[in-house]
């Protein structure tokens, strides 16, 4: 029963990659008919997007009322970007270049951003307080970038929507969307039905594997990057994926209703997230690239994050 359980469990996750690549490309398609820029479609719209697995998932947790696994998923979910899946492109990639239009002024404040709930849950609590102030540095982090970048500039020659493949397109995101949002409820079901079954806090589950699984969109984009030859990451893509976490812990602890206990939380997952975000950074930032090497230096830290 269980071997069936964790199987559909997998299966579900896949279902949510195939559909979450629908959303991404719909909406994708859509941003640059209207002619935004590169960087507002990598670091807003790619970044927003990516996370549709988090949100579907953070949704379906705040209705099972289950609030501590959506902060162990967000938790796990910024960090798996930065020390594993870029890692593990620059380790199978033979090393990799971040390509990103952000000084590195904006670079830091990016970062923390990302690592904000990090700091707000280390006396175990998220109040709602804390929440807005989350979405609000989210919305400042948009603000000046925005300033600098013209991000919303649109061009005003628009071309020309056809009815009909705008009415497919349509439909097609709608279903896709109702599909992610019911494998979203069954991953949720499921995680919480398995640590009960192998006596494990749901948080933990949530940390380590949810995080991964809801990072199959990404994952996937590191993947075929491998495969096609390419030594470039559009970190835009990777830290609006990242910082969009941010701006769901303040949603969903908003619509919880209630501060959150995260009674799984310690200070060892405080120091080693921050000290991963703080070496990626440094080494993002030395030569703008991650080499090989600088990719397993990562991979350790998240195995040492494992472990703990």
């Amino acid at each position: 029963m269980v071997f069936f359980k964790i199987f559909f469990y997998l299966v579900s996750f896949l279902i949510l990659w195939y559909c979450s690549g629908i959303i991404i490309r719909s909406v994708d398609r859509f941003a640059h008919r209207l002619k935004l820029s590169s960087f507002a479609v990598s670091f807003f719209v790619l970044g927003i997007l990516t996370s549709v697995p988090e949100f579907s998932v953070g949704i379906n947790l705040i209705i099972n009322k289950t609030p501590d696994v959506f902060v162990g998923n967000l938790l796990g979910s910024s960090l798996v970007l930065f020390i594993f899946v870029i890692p593990l492109l620059a380790v199978f990639g033979g090393g990799v270049k971040m390509v990103h239009q952000l000084t590195e002024q904006d670079m830091i404040f990016a970062l923390l951003v990302v690592a904000a709930p990090v700091f707000l849950i280390a006396d175990n609590v998220l109040t709602r307080t804390e929440s807005v102030f989350l979405i609000l540095i989210y919305v400042i982090l948009f603000y000046f970038i925005e300033k600098k970048k013209g991000l919303l500039e649109v061009n005003k020659e628009k071309k020309h929507l056809k009815e009909k493949h705008l009415l497919e397109e349509s439909l097609e995101f709608i279903l896709a969307t109702v599909i992610t949002f019911l494998a979203s409820r069954f991953i949720v079901n499921t995680t919480v039905d398995l640590a009960e079954y192998f006596k494990v806090s749901s948080f933990m589950i949530s940390v380590v594997f949810l995080s991964i699984g809801t990072n199959i969109p990404e994952i996937s984009l590191a993947i075929r990057s491998i495969l096609m030859g390419k030594k470039e990451v559009a970190l835009g893509d990777y830290l609006g994926s990242a910082a969009a976490n941010t701006l769901f812990f303040g949603i969903f602890t908003l619509l919880n209703g209630a501060r959150i206990n995260i009674s799984s939380y310690s200070l060892r997952t405080l120091i080693i997230t921050l000290f991963g975000l703080g070496v990626f950074y440094l080494f993002s930032q030395s030569k703008k690239e991650i080499s090989q090497k600088e990719g397993k230096v990562l991979l350790l830290i998240y195995l040492l994050f494992i472990v703990s």
